[in-house]
């Protein structure tokens, strides 16, 4: 296919081999991990919750970056601009406090979701604050903060309802 004096065409060739072959590798062994330990990430990401909770008091927030996933316990939709918990939140959060109540193992975990419009930055962070206040009542309501953990906000999509942009979900998690 070459000619002896031809060294570089051949090196180059075992070069692209030799790439291509590790970008494979790498893939399959990716896949294989994922296979294996996926569950197991899950499950760590999920046994964090409580320290991300307890560490609330302190300036540095650990939120979680995990799927949403649980069963839906309560969806509280706030004012426009505003992180000041919605009329009709006490009698949500108590439904909330009674499902724990029910299931001692669960944990919570409180999403913020906001637009896509404006500023993304300011947006998260209006969204972060209302989790926060959904937070701070249920600790206020008996909750221990062992069992409530913050999930990064999160923007939505689509033309939906706006009101949809201002919401915290709480859901229940094992």
């Amino acid at each position: 296919m070459f000619d002896k004096d031809d060294e570089g065409a051949g090196i180059g060739l075992w070069v692209a081999i030799g790439v291509i072959t590790v970008v494979i590798f790498g893939l399959i062994g990716g896949l294989v991990i994922r296979h294996v330990y996926g569950g197991k990430a899950k499950t760590a990401v999920m046994a964090k919750a409580p320290t991300a909770a307890s560490a609330a008091s302190g300036d540095a927030e650990t939120l979680l970056d995990a799927p949403i996933s649980g069963d839906l316990a309560a969806t509280l939709y706030f004012a426009s601009g505003a992180a000041v918990l919605p009329e009709g939140a006490a009698a949500e959060l108590d439904k909330v406090k009674a499902a724990l109540a029910a299931a001692p193992a669960r944990k919570l975990v409180l999403s913020g979701f906001h637009d896509a419009s404006g500023d993304p930055a300011k947006n998260a962070e209006l969204a972060k604050a209302r989790a926060k206040a959904v937070r701070e009542a249920l600790k206020s309501a008996g909750v221990d903060a062992a069992r409530i953990a913050l999930r990064k906000p999160e923007s939505t999509v689509g033309d939906g309802n706006s009101q949809e942009a201002r919401r915290v979900e709480i859901r229940l998690v094992d």
